[in-house]
């Protein structure tokens, strides 16, 4: 899928802004508030989430449907071009209306999708209706309890039946269910016969650079390809609807040194420039290699996460937060724990960000938290109770379609922390491994997020992935404070990892720390303590040539559901929630800057 540009041939219409909204209490469709202008609106921003816009539990804890609205207006001259509707993400579902007509109809909230509107707008004025919901259950991605909510279901179930009250959504994952329609959305137009899809692969051999490239069409017409500099100087071309493109010498995109050049295709009376840096990603023995080079891993998991914004983007945070990864010595960061923003990834390829890109499958694991989930008074599994497999496939399908030319990408994670032991899990997580394998141009490594247990001998991840992710908190929810017990302990499970022969990194590794709480002797939950924490565990895998990396949980605090497992989120950030730096930024910045991205361990 084509990010949305402005070209010599397409024109782009963003319809961010204040729009009518309303919460949907149960009558919405009955009264179809589609197809007249809502009354007894209020104003929303767009793009956002809507939870802590405005003021009150009703309405940051809302579940169900909402209603935005607003009126739009395409200038006649372009009534003869294909016109398209693209949200680039609405959250968890979505359906659109025109003129009180369904047009679309969308479920997952963190990929695009997009309508053509010829067929359904109007001269003048178009009254445009979005209603989202943000219900999770067992069938959607993340997932959301239906019988139990995981710790805190556990506690109720020991206090017997409760009451019932409001419906509400019980979260199977630890950040806050922010929702709405969270990125842009754009009206774009393009020529009737038009560029629907680009596909670059690049091979390297020494200064050497072949770029093969599929473009896909709808229409008549002939296809050109060209490849400039980053100062517009042209140095390849093509005809044809597939071929190679030659550079040589090339000019490698690097981690923090990224080069980008620009591909720009032409089709008939369309045309397309695509952004593209010639990298090379290759998983070979226990090396992660960049370029042909061993890459190490240094940075975070992240959020999508900013104060009021929510869920919504905010490209000023996404630079700021960059800049704070120079800052610190940062080469990475995981999408965790869905896709980003296709404008947080162009800035990683300009930057030079390396990026682990996460598909939105979180809480697959229905006793997480160390709770449990029931149904008739028994314990469900995993994945005989969840309905989630297809959408897997969808998310899977869309995210590689919108991602695969991105440099900065050089694996996909196929889901976080989900229950991975034994045989039912390998059943569920093969297939998608296949897929995503199979639907990548470029063939990227894979792998899925482990979370802690006893039974790591028993994880699929052996099986399946390229790379052994692993979330990790001995210090913290394991041995916690007995940094000594804590660090034999990842020694002892790191000899197992050694035996599978392949490459490990953590993907999650932190402790709770309140920003300005300081002691001298570090006490649980003081910045002094978060430092030991990462001492502990840094000399447990420093030794072993085969760890290839660090990304620590997280980059800042964030919000999550309210809980008396946290105080106003989750604090593990190594930044405030504001982006202000904790004790810890400083110790890491010291390390990461000593660490080379290249060769670390070689």
């Amino acid at each position: 899928m084509l990010y949305p540009i402005l070209t010599a041939s397409r024109t782009l219409m963003d319809l961010g802004g204040t729009w009518a909204f309303k919460l949907d209490t149960g009558e919405g469709f009955d009264q179809r508030w589609y197809e007249r202008p809502l009354s007894d609106a209020m104003s929303m921003p767009v793009p956002a989430s809507y939870n802590d816009i405005k003021e009150g539990i009703d309405f940051r804890d809302h579940y169900g449907w909402v209603f935005y609205q607003r009126s739009i207006a395409v200038p006649a001259f372009l009534l003869s071009q294909r016109l398209v509707l693209r949200l680039a993400a609405v959250t968890h579902q979505a359906i659109v209306y025109l003129n009180g007509q369904e047009i679309m109809r969308h479920k997952g909230g963190f990929l695009p999708f997009e309508v053509e509107l010829n067929a359904h707008i109007q001269r003048g004025d178009n009254l445009l209706t979005i209603a989202v919901d943000n219900k999770i259950d067992y069938s959607t991605l993340p997932v959301g309890s239906e019988s139990g909510s995981g710790l805190l279901g556990m506690f109720d179930a020991m206090m017997g039946p409760l009451p019932e009250g409001k419906p509400r959504n019980a979260p199977n994952f630890d950040f806050f269910n922010y929702c709405g329609i969270t990125r842009p959305v754009k009206i774009y137009s393009t020529p009737k016969n038009h560029i629907s899809d680009i596909t670059v692969v690049a091979s390297v051999e020494g200064t050497y650079a072949k770029l093969s490239y599929v473009i896909d069409t709808v229409g008549e017409g002939d296809v050109s390809v060209t490849v400039r500099t980053e100062d517009g100087s042209e140095i390849a071309t093509c005809v044809g609807a597939h071929g190679d493109l030659i550079i040589d010498p090339v000019r490698l995109w690097e981690p923090l040194d990224a080069y980008l050049y620009q591909i720009e295709v032409t089709f008939g009376a369309d045309v397309y420039t695509l952004p593209y840096g010639v990298r090379t990603v290759e998983v070979r023995g226990t090396q992660f290699l960049i370029n042909n080079k061993p890459f190490y891993f240094k940075g975070f998991g992240k959020h999508e996460d900013t104060f009021p914004a929510g869920r919504g983007i905010n490209e000023p945070m996404n630079a700021k937060d960059i800049s704070l990864m120079r800052w610190i010595g940062a080469n990475s960061f995981r999408t965790s724990h869905y896709p980003y923003s296709e404008e947080m990834m162009r800035l990683c390829d300009r930057e030079g960000i390396v990026v682990i890109d996460e598909v939105p499958a979180v809480g697959l694991n229905l006793a997480f938290g160390g709770g449990a989930n029931f149904k008739d008074g028994k314990p469900v599994t995993t994945f005989g109770t969840l309905r989630t497999a297809e959408h897997h496939r969808e998310v899977i399908r869309d995210m590689i379609a919108r991602d695969k030319n991105h440099a900065c990408v050089v694996m996909w994670s196929i889901a976080n922390e989900p229950d991975s032991f034994g045989e039912e899990p390998y059943e569920y997580f093969k297939p998608l491994f296949d897929l995503a394998h199979e639907l990548d141009p470029q063939n990227r490594p894979c792998t899925l997020v482990s979370v802690q247990s006893a039974k790591y001998q028993t994880d699929c991840t052996i099986l399946l992935s390229d790379v052994i992710c692993l979330n990790r908190y001995y210090g913290w929810y394991a041995a916690c404070g007995r940094f000594d017990v804590a660090q034999r302990a990842l020694e002892n499970e790191m000899a197992f990892w050694a035996t599978t022969g392949k490459p490990v990194m953590f993907t999650e590794y932190g402790a709770d720390t309140v920003a300005g709480l300081h002691d001298t002797t570090p006490t649980v939950f003081s910045e002094e303590f978060q430092v030991e924490y990462y001492k502990a565990n840094h000399a447990a895998v420093d030794p072993l040539e085969f760890f290839i990396g660090e990304q620590v949980w997280n980059f800042a605090d964030f919000a999550t559901s309210e809980s008396i497992m946290r105080v106003q989120g989750n604090k593990k950030g190594i930044f405030t929630r504001e982006r202000r730096p904790k004790l810890v930024a400083h110790y890491l910045r010291n390390r990461w800057q000593n660490i080379p991205d290249y060769g670390f361990k070689s």
